[in-house]
Parts: structure tokens; sequence; C-alpha cells
């Protein structure tokens, strides 16, 4: 007998049906009881082993987010892992063109040096250091007491004299997504080398339980008892002083900026710190660096990018030698279009000098390193690579696309507005050549620590900027322009305008289609606070309107 078929027959609808299991329910299709549901997810979660657990538990646990997290647990299968891996680090990665994921090969690099340097009966990424260093980098600066001893409370903590607990202070001039001036306090209250993140500044205090030991200026003069610090509540017990009216007005922002921290970091391309290790692992920290560049007009066909590099000097190895402390760093630059192809490449050494004595004062200092590159409009990609000599694993690198702007004869432009913290003119004979020279003006741009942070002047020094005015619209009967520039000063915080002044372009340079513009502004009369300049240029030729804005803060 031949077999019979035992397709399934097609249904009135179009689906198909088989004769034999037609009575019968689907078992893939029926509701699960809870008691199903829990089994199947645990199930799920079992089958997460080997590499995959490590991966989720260890490697990314300081960065991947709940909603990643989750995702990851409820696949079902290696390759859907393996694929979300990836993904993970594509979301991540500042330069999704380049074969090299620079997010990918810092993050290890951070985990690398926690494990070497925070290491406390544990891993150090399991530190709470090691957690904020992995998440968030290297901090701008640390105040670590390491053998605690005599401690001299500043006002915001009540004042007077005490001894305490190893402890440090991170500093972080910007967090994206957290804010500007971030401090974050770890204490070793077990004197065993595990620090731990503290929300009260109190928990260092060594003598804090000592009845009439380590009192608050307050608590010496008689105006408040030491007692009072354990009856109050709240995040701290610093205890009363000066200025302790104000903590407890800031103990929200405290506790906002402790879950920002205790979050995962911001997915935000371009806010990347730019920095990508050698393939090695390194045995110091990453060299960190900051670029700005600029855009100024040659020709139609030809636009100057200056790249101005800044490298504090706390983040330089020096060397000393008859009294002179000696840091230098090799720079290596190219840039290629966007097949890779190299266009231009430059390279220099930078060499910082100063006397033995002075070098923990300057530390904060920031030396600037100036190249200017003629290119054509278009897009490019600059890879800047620096090493410190005196440390050879002390590598950094900065990478990024930029667009360099076209200058259409027919449209009002301007080159970048640059805010710089010197500007003078130069002799005929250096016009321009020579670091910082843009024509007849050495200018020297201010450079931010981050790229979403504004820069930051000293109300004893000048805000001095530059910005150029291109394709200005000429009268054909008197041969003269006739447009007006705008200065405006505002405080964004409270949005007031503090400078707004004009000029006019036919009383100051009448026949050029081309008008530089240099101001400089004492700064002492400003409060400190964040700060907008805007040039709005306004030209009554072509009626055509640009504006330029910066940003920047005075401190």
């Amino acid at each position: 007998m031949p077999a019979q078929d035992a397709s399934p027959l097609p249904a009135v609808d179009g689906t198909t049906t088989n004769p034999a299991n037609v009575e019968k329910p689907d078992p893939l299709k029926r509701q699960l009881t809870d008691k199903e549901k829990r089994a199947q997810q645990k199930a799920l979660r079992g089958e997460l082993h080997g590499v995959y657990k490590k991966w989720l538990d260890e490697d990314v646990r300081w960065i991947i987010t709940d909603q990643e997290r989750k995702a990851f647990e409820n696949l079902s299968n290696d390759e859907e892992r393996d694929s979300f891996i990836e993904n993970f680090w594509l979301r991540r990665n500042p330069n999704p063109d380049s074969p090299e994921n620079e997010y990918k090969e810092e993050h290890y690099a951070r985990i690398a040096y926690a494990n070497e340097h925070f290491a406390a009966g544990m891993p150090g990424w399991k530190t709470d250091r090691g957690h904020i260093y992995i998440a968030y980098g290297k901090p701008d600066s640390i105040d670590s007491h390491p053998s605690g001893g005599n401690y001299e409370r500043p006002m915001d903590e009540g004042g007077g004299e005490t001894s305490t607990f190893p402890f440090e202070v991170w500093h972080y001039r910007y967090l994206a997504g957290i804010g500007d001036n971030i401090d974050i306090e770890f204490v070793d209250t077990c004197m065993c080398g595990d620090y731990h993140m503290t929300l009260d500044r109190s928990e260092k205090d060594a003598l804090k339980h000592v009845p009439g030991a380590g009192l608050t200026l307050y608590e010496e003069q008689g105006q408040a008892k030491k007692a009072d610090r354990f009856s109050g509540g709240g995040l701290e017990q610093l205890g009363t002083g000066p200025m302790s009216s104000q903590n407890q007005s800031k103990e929200f922002d405290r506790l906002d900026q402790y879950a920002k921290l205790m979050a995962p970091p911001v997915i935000k391309f371009k806010d990347l710190e730019s920095f990508m290790a050698t393939s090695k692992i390194l045995t110091g920290p990453p060299f960190l660096f900051s670029v700005r560049t600029d855009y100024v007009k040659i020709t139609n066909d030809t636009v100057l990018v200056p790249l101005t590099l800044q490298i504090r000097n706390g983040d330089i190895t020096f060397s000393n030698k008859d009294g002179v402390a000696t840091g230098t760093v090799n720079i290596l630059g190219r840039v290629s279009n966007l097949n890779d192809r190299p266009i231009q490449t430059f390279e220099d050494t930078v060499n910082v000098q100063v006397p033995s004595e002075l070098l923990a004062r300057t530390q904060n200092n920031v030396s600037v390193y100036w190249k200017a590159l003629p290119l054509r409009p278009g897009l490019y990609k600059v890879d800047i690579a620096i090493k410190d000599v005196n440390s050879p694993d002390h590598i950094g690198r900065w990478k990024r696309s930029i667009n360099v702007p076209k200058y259409d004869d027919d449209h009002l432009a301007s080159s970048s507005l640059i805010l710089a913290d010197q500007m003078e003119h130069v002799p005929s004979r250096d016009i321009g050549a020579g670091n910082f020279v843009i024509g007849d003006t050495r200018i020297r741009p201010r450079v931010p620590s981050e790229m979403s942070v504004p820069v930051t002047f000293h109300r004893a020094q000048n805000l001095n900027f530059w910005m150029q005015v291109y394709n200005l619209g000429i009268d054909e009967k008197s041969k003269h322009n006739d447009a007006t520039i705008e200065y405006q000063i505002v405080n964004t915080a409270t949005n007031q305008t503090v400078l707004q002044t004009q000029e006019l372009t036919s009383k100051t340079n009448p026949n050029a289609d081309q008008v530089t513009l240099e101001k400089s502004m004492p700064l002492a009369s400003l409060a400190p606070g964040k700060y907008k300049v805007t040039i709005k240029v306004d030209d009554g030729i072509t009626k055509q309107q640009i504006a330029e804005s910066a940003p920047f803060v005075v401190d």
C-alpha cells in the first residue's frame, strides 16, 4: 500500500491544519501558570554560563543599563548573546566607522588599572573606587590621606580639628549627565585598604564617638554640644559650625548626585572621553588630554583648521635634574579621508620645564600645543596620539570626525568664535607664521576639558574673543558695506544681559567684504558663574543674518 500523505491540509482561512491533531490545543500557545513562568525564567538565567556570565556580572557590571541587563538575561541562545555583546559595544563606540572600538579598549584598560591599584581583599573592579574609576575614568585631581591623622576641617564641615581614618576625595571637573565640579569621598574605616564611597563626610572622623575630642568650632566655643550631632537625623553627622546651615539644603543634591553616580554612565557618543589604550595592558592610568578644533577661511577652496591640544601638568610624568623638573610628551597626528587614506601627518615633541620646588604647585597648570592644518572643505578623520616619554606605557589617543565647512561667495558666514586667554598683535615679520598666529594676531584659544564643558576664566583675567566675518554685501553705488555687529554677554543662570553693544562696519571697515572682530573684556566686574557670549551680524545689503555663541565660566 502506498504511504499516506501526512502533510497538513489547507484550511478555509488559508492556514494549515492536521486532521490527526485538530482537536488538540497547541502546547506552545497555551497560557503558562505563574509557577511555570518562574521556572522558565530560572532556566533561561541558568543558561548564562562561562564567558557570558562573567561578561554580565564582571566586565560590564558598572556600565550596563537595567534595560540592557534585562534584555540580555532573556536571550535564549549563545548566538543571540554574541550578537547582543557586539551591538552593546557598537552603541558606545564614538567612531562606529573605525574597525577598532575606542570605548571598549578604554573600558578594559580601566578594569586592569582598577585591579592593580584598588584591590582590597577582593578584586579591584569590585571596590567602590574601582567602580567609579571604571565608570568615569581618572579623576581630575585626588586629595589623598592614606594614613589619616590630623585633619583641619573646612568650615562647611564644621571647622575645628580632629583625627581621621584614611580617606580620599576624587574631584571631576565635569561628568556627563551628572554635572560640574563633582567631589566623591571614599573612607577606609577598617584601616584595611577597603575605601568605600560615603555620603556622610563625618564618617572619616576617627574621634566622632570619643567624648570631648575632635570638636567642631562651635563645640569648642560652647555654642553647640557634640551629642547634638547624633540627634538631628539627616545624611551627615558633621556637627554645627559657621556654615552648617547650608549643609541641610544640599542634602537632596548630594542624594541626587549619589544616585546618578551609581547608575550606569550615559551612552552619549560625543561626550565619550577620546582615549584608546595600546593593544597591551597599560601599567599606568590613561593619558588624558583635550583638543579644540577651529575653522578659518583662507580661500574658497582652503580652510585653516587650527588644532589646539591641552595637557594638564598633573597628568605628565616629570624627571628631576639639577633643580629642574622636565616633562616630555611626543605628539603624532594624522588626518585621513573617509576611506582612511592619509591626507596630512604631523609629529612634534613638547617639553614642559618647571623649577623642582614649584612642581607641586603647578599640577593644575596646563600646557597647550597648536597645529594649524590647511584643508579643503569636506569630511575627515583626525587621529592624535600622545606619549609620556618618562612613562612609556602612559599613552593617550583622540579620534574625531570633522566637517570642514565650505564658504560660498553668496552666503554670509563666519569663522569659529574663539575665546582666548591671550590675544595680541604680532610684528609684521611674524604675520601668518608661528604658534597661535592667525593673520596679524596671536590668539591662544582656551580649551575645555570636555567637549560639552564651557571654558573657564578667572576673574583676574581678560575675556578675549576673536571671529572673522566673510562675504559682507557691498553697495554698488557707494562701494561700502552696511552691517551691524552686536555683541552680547548673558548670565545663563539669571538670563540677565551683562553686556550689549553694537558697531557698524561702515564706520570701522567700510570697504571690506571680510572683517575681523577682536574684543577684550576684563572679567573682574562679573560675578562667578556661567555666561554666554554671542556675536550677531546683520547685513543690511544682502539682508542676511548670522550669529555665533560660546559659553564660558567665570570662577
